[in-house]
């Protein structure tokens, strides 16, 4: 990264960031690079073993029946999509197309997220309109562009008429007389996502692992950092954590008014949850539309738009590298098709 000019004191600006210079006598060279520091990983976090709910508790029964439900084909009016249909959980949770399609044939209004981490998030959909994953997994079911069911009493007959499933309901909620109910759909598929974690080398090295990384890997993480995008895609999930204008330094042309659909806020207009980035090298294509085809491209595009940065490709090299590296591992077992009732 080239210095840009010099200012008293040893600080320099390179591309608008404010550096310390390693000797405030001395005079940067003209290819000074940003450096890795351990401190930076301060502002991220390993991720845990599961998101932890409010308001119940994990248990390995309602977990199961989360499973079942979350690669239930009969929860959609066609019997033929189930959660897994769009959020495939052998491929990151992401079916890869720009935007999926619902059980008519026709494309969905957004890019459809990756399940994986998505208990982690402050809301969830692209707008924030639900609160947790809890309510998220009622919303597909009954929305007539993707799963088409007409509306939650019909779903419930749909699993009363299943003769396996009432049994499972009952384990999963012990304490109700009649536990197959909408709301316990919505429940158990979301207890089930709470466990859908995929840690990997990042862990690692925010644990201590020093090794876990090679050279570049973590000089894209400190361009990641010194860039700016560590300002949005912090925590555990590197984002997922806050809304953000689309277009925060640049206008970036689109029709969608995203969280202002939901709010009417005029602040709102054009705001989005800001995407996590676990597996994002696995998740494209990416933005809420989907129009973005490569990491690349992305990397570029947010600079600009959001940082007001331009970026050199060796820059955009290594910052993609270390977003390679945030691929975590895909829990098998945890994950395996279930025989459905």
């Amino acid at each position: 990264m080239k210095l840009n000019r010099v200012l008293p004191y040893g600080l320099a600006v390179a591309g608008g960031l404010l550096l310390v210079a390693a000797c405030t006598t001395a005079t940067p060279t003209p290819e000074a690079e940003v450096q890795y520091d351990p401190n930076m990983l301060k502002q991220f976090a390993a991720l845990p073993d599961e998101a932890a709910p409010t308001g119940y508790e994990l248990s390995e029964p309602l977990v199961d029946l989360g499973r079942m439900l979350y690669y239930e084909p009969r929860l959609s009016v066609n019997s033929q999509m189930s959660c897994n249909t769009c959020h495939p959980l052998n491929t990151y949770g992401m079916d890869g197309l720009r935007f999926s399609f619902g059980h008519a044939g026709d494309p969905v209004g957004r890019n459809s997220p990756s399940s994986y981490n998505a208990a982690l998030h402050i809301a969830q959909f692209w707008d924030g309109r639900a609160a947790d994953v809890e309510a998220q997994a009622k919303g597909p079911i009954l929305a007539g562009g993707e799963m088409g069911m007409p509306n939650s009493d019909f779903v419930v007959g749909v699993l009363k008429e299943i003769p396996g499933y009432l049994p499972l309901f009952e384990a999963a909620f012990p304490d109700q007389a009649d536990p197959i109910t909408y709301d316990n759909v919505g429940t158990a598929i979301g207890a089930f996502e709470r466990r859908l974690i995929t840690p990997g080398r990042f862990d690692l090295l925010v644990a201590g692992d020093e090794s876990a990384f090679n050279e570049q890997e973590k000089r894209g993480l400190a361009l990641f950092v010194s860039t700016g995008c560590a300002s949005c895609h912090s925590g555990a999930a590197l984002g997922g954590t806050m809304y953000a204008k689309l277009g925060a330094a640049e206008s970036f042309a689109g029709a969608d008014l995203g969280r202002f659909n939901v709010t009417g806020a005029e602040a709102d207009r054009y705001v989005f949850k800001v995407p996590a980035l676990r597996n994002i090298a696995q998740t494209g294509p990416y933005l809420h539309d989907g129009s973005i085809p490569t990491l690349e491209d992305m990397v570029r595009v947010m600079a600009r738009h959001q940082l007001g940065k331009q970026l050199e490709d060796d820059e955009v090299n290594d910052i993609v590298l270390f977003l390679r590296a945030l691929t975590g591992e895909i829990p098998a077992d945890y994950i395996a098709r279930p025989e459905l009732p």
